[in-house]
């Protein structure tokens, strides 16, 4: 979608918005679409902006599941299909840990954010995402009706 686009239908690659019966919330993303950045995540990184976090975007839904090597903060992973809603949360992720984190299967995307903070702001499975990776067939698609 040209940039153009996407301001006048309120998505910017750089931007995830999240809505739900709680209310809505704006984070800066940083986007990991290559398995090269996907590998790298938020290793050692010692901080974060709240209002940030990292968008994994896979090329189709897959099996998905993480793990914290090298990742010194806390983080809440929202796992998320093709529509744009947040299938599972996986809540304080312990930095260092090499433990597994299943996120599920038709994962399209995985929203990192700073530890504690889905549970503070209220999000919850079922939250709808709106970012051009799901531009067309979100929930909350970008285009306006």
């Amino acid at each position: 979608m040209p940039l153009a686009a996407q301001a006048a239908s309120g998505c910017r690659a750089d931007t995830v918005l999240l809505r739900g019966d709680w209310g809505q919330v704006r984070f800066t993303v940083e986007i990991a679409d290559e398995p090269q950045e996907q590998m790298r995540g938020l290793m050692g990184r010692t901080s974060m902006p709240v209002s940030s976090g990292m968008l994994f975007v896979y090329p189709a839904p897959r099996r998905s599941s993480f793990w914290m090597r090298n990742t010194l903060i806390p983080l809440d992973m929202l796992f998320i299909d093709a529509t744009g809603v947040v299938r599972h949360i996986h809540h304080n992720a312990v930095p260092l840990d090499e433990t597994a984190i299943f996120g599920g299967e038709n994962v399209l995307a995985v929203l990192e954010i700073n530890g504690g903070l889905a549970q503070r702001l209220g999000i919850v499975e079922g939250t709808e995402l709106r970012h051009p990776a799901f531009a067309r067939f979100g929930a909350w698609p970008c285009e306006t009706p």
